[in-house]
């Protein structure tokens, strides 16, 4: 993900998206820190912590029950109280509250003991052995549209898949079907008429009215509002709302597609290909287990 608003570019991977970005797209230099924070977390402790919980984590544990068994004898306890210090300063919830990179450099520089290691050979790997560039099994035609990144073909694909992935799987009772519900639908249904006819913008002062009213919650039409996005190449937005279709449905290899296809767009290729390869492993296992339905979220 990144962010130009200011004029200046800043990038940080969309796994580590810090709060702000999240909330409203904003990336900063204190939204890498926010980023820098969780790997360092990931790397002392040898798992992965939800950026939501690493602040909990840290707080509950003392530093050497927190510390990779692995890592023992590599850190003495300052080192590693330091390291883990720095990492609960980066990961603070406000960005005001954060590090700037030339602290961070300042409280690295003296743990610094050793020369740098290429990363290859620490693992023992050859140079030139690199991850595949596209999934070992067959894609689906939304992975091969998403491969392209044929917007016209995820079009397609989208208009004919209509809502089945979040349909819910009995009609609404009397109770349910409010006066709110059914301004809700129509406006969903004007969204829909405007993205079947390309217009795309349209489409998206819809889905984004119907996002807002809060009645309905859809992965569908954060996918459809993503496209369109892409459309009207604005890739930043594109990408949040991917991501926002796969908060709403985990597993929707749909979300996980969409944010491989807005990452390409965004020039983070290798982002684009472990998104593509998670969303196509996600399709494999999806295919197996039986097509399973996402029922609507009412509130």
């Amino acid at each position: 993900m990144n962010s130009s608003r200011d004029g200046k570019s800043y990038n940080t991977n969309q796994a580590y998206a810090p709060p702000e970005y999240l909330r409203d797209g904003r990336v900063t230099p204190k939204s890498v820190i926010f980023s820098f924070g969780t790997v360092l977390l990931d790397l002392l402790s040898g798992k992965r912590i939800p950026p939501t919980q690493a602040l909990d984590t840290i707080r509950g544990k003392n530093i050497l029950a927190l510390m990779d068994s692995h890592s023992e004898g590599n850190f003495s306890t300052e080192e590693a109280t330091t390291l883990v210090d720095l990492a609960s300063h980066c990961l603070q919830h406000e960005p005001r509250h954060r590090p700037n990179a030339k602290n961070l450099v300042a409280a690295l520089a003296p743990l610094q003991t050793k020369s740098e290691t290429p990363s290859y050979v620490m693992l023992g790997i050859q140079k030139h052995e690199e991850a595949p560039a596209t999934p070992q099994h067959p894609l689906s035609p939304m992975g091969e549209a998403c491969t392209r990144i044929d917007l016209t073909a995820i079009h397609q694909i989208l208009v004919m898949t209509h809502y089945n992935d979040d349909e819910a799987t009995k009609e609404l009772s009397f109770q349910e079907w409010t006066q709110q519900m059914s301004d809700t639908l129509e406006v969903r249904k004007r969204g829909d008429f405007a993205f079947r006819e390309e217009d795309f913008k349209t489409a998206i002062e819809c889905y984004s009215q119907f996002i807002d009213m809060g009645t309905m919650v859809s992965p569908t039409v954060c996918a459809r509002r993503s496209l369109c996005h892409l459309m009207c190449d604005q890739h930043d937005a594109a990408l949040r709302n991917a991501m926002q279709a796969q908060c709403i449905y985990q597993g929707w290899p749909t979300a996980f597609y969409m944010q491989a296809v807005a990452l390409a767009k965004l020039n983070m290729q290798s982002d684009a290909i472990d998104m593509l390869q998670e969303a196509s492993m996600l399709e494999e296992k999806r295919q197996e287990d039986g097509n399973g339905s996402l029922e609507q979220f009412y509130f």
